[in-house]
């Protein structure tokens, strides 16, 4: 079987503990992943400060879920190529929130990739 992702929408930070228990509360998830920002050299970056009380706050308000963080270098720029290869126009490619959802799709495929490698 072969999984495609698909970007849902892009949410503001203070709603996403919302949006995701009305989500999840009618789909079967697997597994949250986020994004985990890397240096070149494989240390954090500075985003590391946000990300690491927003994993524990997943761990706290959805105990039976999964959650995993994968490195997301570069998929700003795959996404922002990919959305003007698209043929996304000029004024659309400007909104912040399609480079995020882009972005979030492909680290999710990535992730899903990376798992799919892993079986064999």
């Amino acid at each position: 079987m072969q999984l495609i992702a698909t970007g849902l929408c892009t949410i503001p930070a203070n709603e996403i503990i919302a949006f995701l228990k009305n989500y999840l509360s009618k789909e079967s998830v697997d597994c949250i992943v986020v994004g985990l920002p890397k240096q070149m050299n494989n240390s954090d970056s500075e985003s590391m400060v946000y990300i690491k009380p927003f994993l524990k706050l997943l761990a706290k308000h959805f105990p039976e879920t999964k959650v995993d963080a994968y490195d997301e270098r570069f998929t700003s720029k795959i996404a922002q190529q990919a959305i003007l290869d698209g043929g996304v126009k000029k004024m659309d490619r400007r909104e912040k929130s399609l480079v995020d959802m882009v972005s979030a799709t492909i680290i999710l495929q990535s992730y899903m990739q990376s798992k799919e490698l892993r079986k064999f």
